[in-house]
């Protein structure tokens, strides 16, 4: 059965073809009602319209971007033609309407953009200010959702009841049945009269009627929680200026004039154009079909929504939403319940349809019988030309005999059930706080027998605090904000000089004011941990970042596992800072400030030096990080990439990130019933084995790796070292998804990932369970939730 079901249906557990769901749902056609059977799984006719609007979509984009590079180079010589603003927009208050802003962003116009002003004079004609964002408690607000509307996408009209009556009367058995009553009910009629010839086809009527009623109530009810359920999918946050504050906004809120703060991994939510930032890089395979990313900087501004940012960071200006954007336009064809079918509904499908098949030809098999039978009897007694209305009911009573056999027989129900029954577990995991994106999870996660597991905001709380810190070849403990401000007077003023140079200006986080005027601290954890403790040092984020021109920026990167920052000195000059892991820029510097705060050769005496307090760090189960910085000619452009070598290092910082409660249980619980846990992660060795062996994972005949180490080896050497694995240290987003594939195809694994990161989501997408930390986590990674 089971290689029957492969052969014929070949349906994968993730990422199944459009053609091989229409093979076995065609090879199910018969003995089915695929109404009610494919409700809550994929719309393949509208996938089909959706591949088509993509495909021109495509084109589109592709030309329009090909237009806008030609009308660069015509702009400075062309005069554009006048815009006339429509009067309902005129008296709403702004100087540019909806369907304008949208020729803009979506034709890559730059010569329209050139005319309004560019990205500032866009501002003004939207009422909005670049550095403030919109303010919302004005009529003016108001105005501006009923003119542009809300980035909200048109969903379908939810089904009223009786449409579900009406789709469950469609199965072919009822319409049988149907069929048997009415005859019944005329030669009963006919027979016996009223009421007593009408009881037969009246009871079949409310058997009918009882079918339909209960599985039209099931299904409306089911679809009421699938509604529930699309709704909690959809609560996703970004970053957004707005009243003067930075604050958590839905991106079903945002309007156009909205700034939007955007950084690796994130989704852009809305048709925009790019405000500042820093080596933005978009993948717009979504819309464009092509892979290749592109630069967004001043020169091409326009950023489309549902592509994602590949690299850097960046403020956007939302000019259009909702359904005149892109992805709107495209989302219009897409109709809710677009899971694909798990593995067990497809092999129950398969079974239903064979029962079915046979169930249809013995009662085909049985009414011939019954029919041979009375014939033979009319035969002998020679009335075979002779019938009667007691004959045409014995023929209805064994026609009905047959349609019993087919109800009883086929299982048509099986296949929606197991649909109900993973959106209930679906309910119940919402219900824990873990909610789950796709049907087949909830099926799956039953059967894992591998778990690989990020150790940052997984394992461990992602609430960091620097407790230990080399300075000037210091090594000094500061857990306490008391002792942290003591390291002043320890330190030469140069050194904290540098220091908090460092710290506020090479930093993807960012130090504002709330709504209630208190300080709040945004980024990334490791970022937030370096921040409080440069304030407690008693630096001042505003006044560092308003001292120094940042010339070019590098965010971090899963690969690179650094950032850097070059600065344009108030004195004249540039300096560039870096920060990352230990080993790695460390491995970049020739000089160390010392104990006086003076910049002396890096010996091979305090090389050793560095290396051991950052192994005694990482030992102590710390997150360590380096901080350095160079002077650089002044020859130098910020087209070139930033120098990664012949820095001086100013500190070693150690960031401590405890266990998560349970975590140490929840292994022993997972090892005891089979399943292999391991660890990946980008943090050091050292640290990794540290946290490993706290949580339990790490045992006597397992293997700890790193990253390269890992790339290096062969297809042969893998097949060997790949099971004792049990921490992966410095790995890079595809040695995690590398290794995942390994386990899944190779050594034919059930594998679970978590993960709470950009760098998580190459593997979070392979593995057939990915479970992102959504609280914790970003939004890429959120958004595969449990796939």
């Amino acid at each position: 059965m089971e290689s029957y079901l492969q052969e014929n249906f070949g349906v994968k557990p993730k990422h199944s073809s459009t053609e091989a769901l229409e093979k076995w749902r065609n090879l199910c056609g018969v003995v089915k009602n695929p109404k009610r059977r494919f409700r809550f799984t994929a719309n393949l006719s509208k996938r089909y319209e959706a591949a088509a609007m993509r495909k021109t979509n495509q084109e589109k984009l592709r030309i329009a971007v090909l237009v806008s590079k030609a009308a660069i180079q015509f702009l400075l010589g062309v005069t554009p033609s006048d815009y006339n603003v429509p009067e309902e927009v005129k008296a709403a208050g702004f100087q540019v309407c909806a369907e304008e802003l949208g020729s803009i962003t979506e034709g890559h116009d730059v010569k329209k953009l050139k005319f309004h002003g560019g990205v500032t004079g866009i501002a003004e004609k939207l009422s909005t200010s670049i550095s403030d964002g919109l303010t919302s408690n004005t009529d003016l607000f108001n105005r501006r959702q009923e003119i542009y509307g809300l980035n909200q996408f048109a969903e379908s009209t939810p089904r009223s009841f009786w449409v579900f009556v009406w789709e469950a009367l469609q199965d072919m058995t009822l319409m049988i049945l149907g069929a048997c009553a009415f005859v019944s009910l005329i030669v009963g009629i006919v027979m016996e009269g009223w009421p007593h010839g009408a009881h037969d086809g009246l009871g079949i009527v409310a058997s009918i009627l009882l079918v339909v009623f209960v599985t039209a109530t099931s299904d409306y009810r089911q679809s009421l929680q699938f509604k529930d359920l699309d709704k909690e999918k959809k609560k996703i946050y970004v970053q957004v200026t707005r009243n003067g504050f930075r604050q958590k906004l839905s991106i079903y809120d945002l309007l156009p004039g909205d700034i939007v703060h955007l950084g690796i991994g994130d989704q852009v939510p809305a048709d925009g154009l790019f405000v500042s930032g820093f080596s933005v890089l978009i993948d717009e395979s979504s819309l464009t079909g092509e892979s290749e990313p592109v630069m967004v900087n001043e020169e091409n501004p326009f950023m489309l929504s549902g592509t994602k940012l590949q690299d850097g960071s960046c403020k956007m200006m939302v000019t259009t939403v909702g359904m005149r954007t892109q992805w709107g336009k495209l989302m219009a064809t897409l109709s809710e319940g677009g899971d694909d079918e798990t593995p067990l509904q497809v092999k129950l499908n398969g079974v239903a349809t064979i029962i079915g098949k046979g169930g249809l030809f013995f009662a085909v098999v049985t009414f011939a019988v019954l029919v041979q039978g009375l014939l033979s009897h009319k035969l002998g007694e020679g009335s075979i030309w002779s019938w009667s209305g007691d004959d045409a009911l014995k023929l209805l009573e064994y026609f009905a005999v047959a349609v019993t056999i087919v109800v009883v027989a086929v299982p048509e129900g099986l296949p929606l059930a197991v649909t109900l029954s993973l959106a209930f577990a679906m309910k119940k995991m919402m219900n824990d706080k873990a909610l789950v994106r796709h049907l087949a999870a909830c099926e799956t996660m039953g059967s894992a027998s591998s778990i690989c597991s990020d150790k940052t905001g997984t394992l461990t709380t992602n609430h960091m605090t620097v407790v230990k810190s080399c300075i000037c070849m210091n090594i000094k403990e500061v857990s306490k904000t008391d002792s942290a401000s003591s390291l002043c007077s320890e330190i030469p003023d140069s050194a904290v000089q540098l220091l908090l140079q460092s710290i506020f200006t090479n930093t993807g986080g960012e130090v504002v004011v709330n709504k209630d005027g208190k300080r709040e601290i945004l980024g990334t954890p490791t970022e937030t941990a370096l921040l409080e403790f440069g304030l407690s040092l008693g630096g001042d984020f505003q006044a560092e970042r308003q001292t120094s021109k940042i010339v070019k920026v590098e965010p971090f990167n899963s690969s690179k596992k650094r950032m850097g920052v070059v600065l344009e000195l108030p004195g004249g000059g540039l300096r560039a800072h870096s920060k990352g892991a230990s080993e790695i820029v460390l491995s970049g510097c020739d000089k160390v400030v010392n104990s006086t705060g003076e910049v002396v050769p890096l010996d091979e005496e305090s090389l050793n030096h560095l290396k051991l307090t950052i192994d005694q760090f990482a030992n102590e189960a710390l997150r360590t990080l380096c901080l350095a910085f160079m002077e650089l000619e002044t020859g130098f452009s910020p087209e070139n990439p930033i120098p990664v070598s012949g820095y001086t290092l100013i500190a070693i910082v150690g960031i401590k990130d405890p266990v998560r409660p349970g975590v140490k249980e929840s292994v022993a619980v997972c090892r005891s019933a089979g399943i292999t846990v391991r660890m990946v992660t980008g943090d050091n060795i050292n640290t990794a084995k540290a946290i490993a062996r706290e949580c339990g994972i790490l045992t006597d005949d397992g293997i700890a790796i790193e990253g390269p180490v890992f790339r290096e080896k062969t297809t042969e050497e893998l097949m060997e070292l790949i099971p004792k694995i049990q921490v992966m240290a410095r790995s890079s987003p595809l040695d995690k998804h590398t290794l995942v594939k390994h386990l899944r195809t190779t050594f034919d694994e059930v594998v679970a990932v978590t993960g709470d990161g950009t760098n998580d989501a190459p593997a979070l997408h392979e593995a057939d369970i990915g479970l992102a930390m959504g609280i914790a986590g970003t939004e890429v990674s959120t958004l595969q939730m449990i796939s």
